[in-house]
């Protein structure tokens, strides 16, 4: 496989990520309106953990950490979403 079949590759899975993270963030929304209705804060460390845990069992021990870091950062968009639509915006 050369370079450019490669690269195809990775955006064919790149289309996959990014429909894939939409429906995350849409799911989160659906979140934030339960909370909301609830009145449950937004932050839930333990349910990250959580997920975290649960995701490091699915991944090779030499790339934990590289998932770690990229959920936690969905972790953080996600929160900020869910903070937008309980004040409103």
């Amino acid at each position: 496989m050369d370079l450019q079949q490669i690269r195809l590759k990775i955006d064919a899975i790149d289309d996959e990520l990014v429909s894939l993270l939409e429906k995350r963030m849409d799911m989160a929304a659906k979140v934030a309106q339960y909370k909301k209705e609830n009145n449950i804060p937004v932050y839930s460390p333990t349910r990250e953990q959580e997920v975290l845990d649960r995701l490091s069992k699915k991944v090779s021990d030499n790339r934990i950490d590289v998932i770690t870091k990229i959920y936690s950062l969905l972790f953080f968009q996600s929160r900020n979403e869910q903070e937008n639509i309980i004040q409103g915006e």
